[in-house]
């Protein structure tokens, strides 16, 4: 199995990139995370995760371990595939992901393109006790900030603004400032908007 794989970025595009290693290009499918990490003509160094198919040989890049980390944890979810995977972690950065996991939040997967609500309660369901807060503190406390988030997350989408739009900026709030309240989040939310 190929861990990684170094040398410069030849070719570089949203959803895949080829890194030029000993002359030889290899064509690697990325979220749109490990796309911002990128630029063309640096040298990176991308973790890997090869899907041997009967048709086909693909590589996923990952610009962290963790990002494959997540990866792999949500390909062992009955009926999510790596080209859904790489969409979740498109949509989701990896502690969102790890934040929306384990605070059980279904309504936030279920804003990716092509999760409903059956695949978004298996990945909970089989992931939640797989995920293990990384020392980031909208994880480590988790039941007062889920409450402050459903609340604000609400208010502004009753004050107009879309729910996915609403969560990605409550979230971003709450990972910078954990002890937020409601109020303050909303206020400071807004302003983002």
């Amino acid at each position: 199995m190929i861990e990684y794989i170094t040398g410069e970025v030849a070719e570089l595009s949203p959803t895949e990139t080829v890194i030029e290693c000993m002359g030889i290009g290899y064509l690697l499918n990325i979220s749109l995370n490990t796309y911002s990490s990128l630029q063309k003509g640096n040298d990176a160094k991308l973790y890997v995760y090869e899907a041997i198919r009967e048709d086909a040989h693909l590589l996923y890049g990952f610009s962290a371990r963790r990002e494959r980390e997540l990866f792999l944890l949500l390909i062992s979810v009955s009926g999510v595939g790596p080209n859904t995977a790489r969409m979740i972690l498109s949509s989701l950065n990896p502690s969102e992901l790890e934040q929306v996991i384990v605070s059980e939040n279904v309504n936030i997967l279920k804003s990716v393109k092509g999760i409903g609500g059956k695949t978004a309660q298996r990945i909970i369901v089989d992931l939640k006790d797989k995920i293990k807060p990384t020392g980031d503190p909208l994880l480590e406390s988790t039941p007062m900030n889920n409450d402050v988030f459903d609340e604000a997350v609400a208010a502004l989408v009753m004050l107009g603004f879309s729910q996915q739009q609403s969560q990605k900026a409550v979230q971003k709030l709450l990972k910078e400032s954990p002890q937020m309240n409601v109020e303050t989040v909303i206020k400071v939310a807004l302003k983002m908007l």
